[in-house]
């Protein structure tokens, strides 16, 4: 299979005749990134995929008024960002009747996932990332598991680069803390 650059796709998008198979390439070259940034902000698998598919439903539906303001891959990632934000934050509503809190459901559905490959040391960092505030736990995946620049995620967050320094600094430091103390 050909690869193609995002602005390659972008204009096969453009194309009705070529419109659906490079929607497609589009999901095939970004679903793997996107499903494990997102999974690292819901945690659950089936979570992950949901989002995932509302992700790339609004990335298919907003396509066209892609302005290219910024990259292709910045503007996905923003949506993703968005639509975990919005799953979680309905999520919590949903556990603050059953009175759960989300991170202890976090933390069960770690425990729980079948899926989850990693070593005890890996879900031991799992955990710690957990624990984060939401935001940090955003920054902090974006920086260590993605090797985000700043710079990046201030387009994607809306957040200034040094606000993004200082919160990976506080999540860093939790980070190390948990790990240290557990």
């Amino acid at each position: 299979m050909a690869v193609y650059s995002d602005e390659e796709l972008l204009n096969m998008f453009r194309e009705s005749e070529t419109r659906h198979y490079a929607f497609n390439l589009l999901v095939s070259k970004y679903r793997e990134k996107i499903y494990y940034f997102v999974r690292r902000i819901v945690v659950d698998h089936d979570d992950a995929d949901d989002v995932v598919q509302n992700v790339f439903i609004k990335v298919w539906k907003n396509l066209d008024a892609f302005r290219q303001d910024s990259g292709f891959f910045t503007w996905i990632y923003r949506i993703a960002v968005n639509e975990a934000l919005s799953f979680n934050k309905s999520k919590k509503l949903r556990l603050f009747f059953s009175l759960t809190s989300p991170e202890a459901s976090m933390l069960r559905s770690l425990e729980d996932d079948r899926y989850f490959e990693g070593t005890e040391i890996e879900k031991k960092l799992q955990k710690a990332i957990i624990r984060l505030p939401e935001k940090q736990r955003i920054v902090f995946n974006l920086r260590y598991y993605d090797e985000m620049p700043y710079e990046q995620m201030s387009e994607i967050l809306g957040t200034s680069v040094g606000a993004l320094k200082a919160s990976y600094h506080f999540a860093l430091k939790k980070v190390e803390e948990s790990l240290i103390n557990d």
